[in-house]
């Protein structure tokens, strides 16, 4: 019987268009093959568990011995974001989409957390690249001490901020603030960020690993809420955020993917029961939004040298899930998320070797197999492939 699930997201790892990818402005996105055709990328481990198996990858490699199952999902909520996808994975698909601003936020919103917050003023107010707002405002955000305000395409409100000159505790206040006023139905913004920098010229601002999420909690019961009531559910990376803390039993700080994966093994060498659940955000936030290539290959590179000592490292009564939250493709001209297909990749000892479970029409799936393989309730959304997978 599988006591423990282990799904780690590799963050904004795409691997094709989804349906709808027209009405996000991302036909022809493929995060996978972006990268495969433009590199020399080699996933031994991965291919192993049978991702270039997956039906439409668009990816022919040499045949070899398949060891996991596999397929792919794609999204049915509103939104193409971190938030929604993994919302989504845990068992909640969003009926209604946050708001994005295009055209930069309202005077309004702005003048109304300048006064809640007591600052004086507040710099950019731009729709651009975190790390080209920086070049541009980062100096001038030292002389001042004024935030720097901007988004993207993605319903998201990002305040940056240098360390020493606004220190991340009353950083993240600001951001607290301005959860609660993007919260209003007016605003409706999904994701409040904290953008914490170092440097102290424009061609060395760093973002650090201080950065934090402040999510909307529009979203309802899930697999966390379920399986927290019973067993543990332990959190690596920025999961807590996505999530608000809720439904986890113990969340886990990360800086960076490599510091997540030892961290997800040590999490394996325990006694535990339930969930581990790990975000790697460099593939989207270092490589994805930066249109970086060959780091983003060397990435996938470096998380697949690393799934032969997480597979040795599991229980015989653990099941992992390598899984995405959404695309973002280094290859296309943008630098924002993309709808894609997310891959669903399974290995276990109790697992069925070179199983395809084919094109799932939600993410929700996932949340529906870990709970009916858990032996827990069952949420509304998802159709559960256990009996596909799980040996006899």
């Amino acid at each position: 019987m599988i006591q423990r699930v282990n799904i780690i997201v590799l963050d904004g790892f795409g691997i094709g268009e989804a349906p709808d990818a027209k009405n996000y402005g991302d036909v022809g996105s493929n995060t996978l093959k972006g990268i495969y055709t433009n590199t020399k990328l080699n996933l031994p481990n991965l291919k192993k568990l049978g991702l270039y198996q997956i039906e439409g990858i668009g990816i022919q490699e040499e045949e070899t011995e398949i060891i996991g199952t596999y397929g792919k999902a794609r999204e049915q909520s509103v939104g193409k974001n971190s938030p929604v996808g993994h919302w989504e994975i845990a068992g909640y698909i969003t009926k209604e989409g946050f708001r994005t601003y295009p055209q930069a936020f309202p005077e309004k919103l702005l003048e109304e957390w300048k006064q809640e917050t007591g600052i004086e003023g507040i710099l950019c107010n731009k729709v651009g690249s975190g790390t080209e707002l920086l070049k541009e405002y980062g100096e001038e955000h030292i002389k001042t001490g004024y935030p720097i305000v901007y988004t993207s395409a993605d319903s998201v409100f990002q305040i940056a901020a240098h360390e020493d000159i606004i220190p991340v505790p009353k950083l993240y206040e600001l951001c607290k603030i301005a959860r609660k006023i993007c919260d209003k139905p007016e605003y409706n913004i999904g994701t409040v960020i904290a953008r914490p920098f170092v440097g102290d010229r424009a061609n060395n601002f760093t973002r650090t690993y201080h950065r934090k999420d402040f999510e909307s909690q529009k979203f309802g019961k899930n697999m966390l809420d379920i399986i927290s009531k019973e067993k543990e559910v332990i959190t690596i990376g920025k999961i807590e955020d996505l999530f608000s803390g809720r439904g986890i039993t113990r969340a886990i700080h990360t800086e960076g993917n490599a510091d997540g994966i030892e961290k997800n093994i040590e999490e394996l060498k325990k006694d535990t029961e339930g969930l581990l659940f790990t975000n790697l955000v460099d593939f989207d936030m270092l490589y994805g939004h930066r249109n970086n290539i060959e780091g983003y290959a060397k990435a996938l590179e470096y998380f697949d040298s690393k799934l032969p000592i997480i597979m040795q490292t599991m229980k015989d009564s653990d099941m992992l899930i390598v899984t995405a939250d959404h695309g973002n493709d280094p290859s296309t001209p943008s630098t924002d998320h993309s709808r894609e297909y997310i891959p669903i990749l399974i290995y276990g000892k109790q697992i069925k070797e070179n199983v395809n479970v084919g094109i799932r029409q939600t993410y929700a799936d996932i949340a529906a197999t870990v709970l009916d393989i858990l032996g827990m309730e069952m949420l509304p959304t998802g159709n559960s492939f256990k009996e596909d997978i799980i040996k006899e």
